[in-house]
């Protein structure tokens, strides 16, 4: 079976989805929806065999269409999703998956409800570096993970609709989720927006984990240059990840510190430090969205769970939330836990902001 998908929006991101499932294995590109026709020309030379259209009703209309991809911005995203599922189709979502965590669990409860596989385009995680630093940390090489250290910063894109949080941190947040395993506790974020009018451009936020982790990433569109490294501290080792780099993105570091209590070292020295080797490991050179996409439509064909699905995408909609809130309380800590299951927010200590976003939450 050939899985028939449309894609709405040919803006920033459309074009990768379209090139992409367009080249897919078990995937064939039907249709394009667009409101700008100058956009939906380009698309006709490149694809003559795609219907192109500004009606998003015709993609939900069509029988043969059994998937839709929504690529248009984050304001959208729920009323289009939620017709495409009611309509009967699968969904693949643009991240952050919706503006507020309601619209996000209403999305995954009628995914769920209707049987449709949900997809959330969190792409970083179907890159070969992430999931090399995955596989070394779940085989236990690194030990006990200690920190994660993350800057990503750049000159603009500036957004009118979405902070830098929304637009940066989003990819950290669902790195974190997928490295991890595990939701904060608790988070805490301060930033600012240097023209008024715009959301906020420079953001440093940290995370906190019951395991022990602390993790910390700093987004910015004010930087003089893009900056996209990561950190990964670690008892037994250590990770650099350097997505700018062409080759040698993931080096491992068997560096650390060993701390004893024996009282017959501690006159000599308490902390010792462990200077090894140095290796970049062998990772994936298939682009992500390729991989993503081949998954997406494995996912239809043989009913699985996405690994980006409307669960992490709800998670990470929480986590931009919280951090928002904190950022505009002036870095208040807003705390965090897992119920019935799940990784929610406290229910019990909720207030809504004027905007209707979760604010701060206060343990009980």
């Amino acid at each position: 079976m050939v899985i028939n998908i449309g894609v709405v929006g040919y803006g920033y991101w459309g074009p990768n989805l379209v090139r992409n499932f367009a080249e897919t294995p078990g995937a064939n590109l039907v249709a394009v929806v667009d409101l700008d026709m100058e956009k939906l020309n380009v698309v006709k030379k490149r694809f003559p065999a795609v219907t192109v259209t500004t009606r998003f009703q015709d993609l939900l209309d069509n029988p043969s269409i059994h998937a839709i991809a929504i690529a248009t911005p984050v304001n959208t995203h729920f009323d289009l999703g939620m017709a495409a599922l009611r309509a009967g189709k699968h969904l693949w979502l643009e991240k952050p998956m919706t503006e507020t965590s309601a619209e996000a669990r209403a999305l995954v409860d009628e995914a769920e409800k209707r049987g449709l596989v949900l997809l959330v385009d969190h792409t970083f995680i179907y890159t070969g570096a992430v999931r090399k630093m995955a596989e070394i940390i779940r085989s236990g090489d690194l030990g006990e993970v200690y920190y994660f250290d993350s800057t990503r910063v750049n000159l603009g894109l500036f957004q009118r609709d979405v902070s830098v949080i929304s637009d940066l941190a989003v990819h950290d947040f669902a790195i974190l989720d997928y490295l991890l395993g595990e939701h904060p506790t608790a988070i805490t974020a301060s930033g600012t927006n240097h023209f008024p009018g715009s959301p906020e451009n420079l953001a440093y936020i940290t995370l906190f984990y019951e395991s022990g982790t602390i993790a910390h990433t700093n987004v910015s569109w004010l930087a003089p240059v893009k900056v996209r490294q990561i950190l990964v501290g670690g008892s037994k080792k250590m990770i650099t990840y350097d997505d700018l780099e062409p080759s040698e993105k993931i080096k491992v570091y068997d560096k650390g510190v060993n701390f004893t209590d024996d009282p017959a070292q501690i006159k000599e020295m308490r902390i010792g430090y462990r200077m090894g080797d140095m290796w970049a490991p062998k990772i994936s050179g298939t682009e992500a969205l390729r991989l993503e996409g081949e998954h997406f439509v494995d996912c239809i064909l043989n009913s699985k769970v996405p690994e980006t699905d409307g669960k992490l995408g709800l998670r990470v909609v929480e986590l931009i939330e919280a951090a928002t809130s904190s950022m505009r309380g002036k870095g208040e800590t807003v705390y965090l836990n897992r119920q019935h299951g799940d990784r929610r927010l406290l229910g019990a200590s909720r207030r809504q902001s004027n905007e209707g976003r979760l604010s701060v939450v206060r343990p009980g």
